[in-house]
């Protein structure tokens, strides 16, 4: 009879620390899953951060090109070509 208490005994310190470390277990999961969360946010502040200085940069580039830099002269005389053609087409658009 006795080895059957102790058995049952040594089955509920086994059950208990299962169940501490299924708590644990539950406890870090949830940390994790906030971290996950905080972090995507972060990667999205970052992608928005990237485009906007993105944009900034080409910008810049074409203020440099318009501002008469050898560099990007061809850039430069594209960019004026594609804003005079809308520029027609906004004018044709009105006089009809």
């Amino acid at each position: 009879m006795s080895d059957f208490s102790e058995i049952v005994d040594s089955l509920e310190n086994r059950v208990g620390q299962l169940l501490n470390k299924h708590e644990k277990l539950k406890t870090a999961n949830a940390q994790l899953e906030e971290e996950i969360i905080n972090l995507k946010l972060k990667q999205q502040q970052f992608e928005q951060e990237i485009e906007a200085l993105t944009e900034k940069n080409n910008s810049l580039k074409l203020a440099n090109s318009m501002l008469g830099s050898d560099q990007h002269k061809r850039e430069t005389k594209l960019k004026i070509n594609a804003l005079v053609r809308e520029i027609d087409q906004c004018i044709a658009q009105l006089s009809e």
